[in-house]
């Protein structure tokens, strides 16, 4: 009697739980759908980028003056034994400029997504070495980058449908 019924009303909880998990499984997959779910964090880590890109520009390939002297003044790399000012910092203006408009467009379209997110990944690497006390944001952003690489556009983009359209409609856009 010892172990045979203690068993059984442990079974019982735990077929329950298993119910209930499973129960929160369903309603979970049915409101955030791997399709939407991808969708929307395109989206998410195309909206501050953005943002902060549509301020460097007076016009078409013209960066404003500001933009200019952010990277020769204001913002320093913060590695061992610095800060230390940008390099060639007119350069690396036009460069972070040009990145926080192309890839959030490509994302927004899913066009070329897992290039765009590693771009995206790699001047959130830069800008956390700018502003290393903004972490919690950075963070945020390079696991947004680093979903949207691993697990690609979804159906929702113009890389599903080149792919779709090409007749390698098995391959994952």
């Amino acid at each position: 009697m010892s172990s045979m019924s203690r068993s059984v009303p442990h079974r019982g909880v735990l077929s329950s739980l298993a119910r209930l998990v499973t129960t929160a499984d369903s309603l979970v997959r049915a409101v955030a759908p791997p399709d939407f779910v991808q969708a929307a964090l395109r989206l998410a880590l195309a909206v501050p980028f953005w943002r902060s890109g549509i301020l460097k520009w007076d016009g078409f390939l013209q960066l404003n003056d500001t933009a200019i002297d952010l990277f020769s003044q204001e913002f320093m790399l913060h590695l061992p034994g610095g800060p230390y000012p940008f390099p060639a910092p007119a350069v690396m203006a036009f460069l972070s400029g040009c990145g926080e408009i192309v890839f959030p467009t490509l994302l927004v379209l899913g066009l070329a997504t897992r290039f765009a997110g590693l771009g995206l990944l790699l001047m959130t690497a830069v800008v956390e070495l700018t502003v290393p006390d903004g972490w919690p944001i950075h963070i945020t952003w390079a696991a947004m980058a680093l979903a949207i690489m691993r697990h690609g556009p979804g159906r929702a983009s113009l890389d599903y449908l080149i792919v779709r359209g090409s007749g390698l409609g098995s391959a994952r856009a």
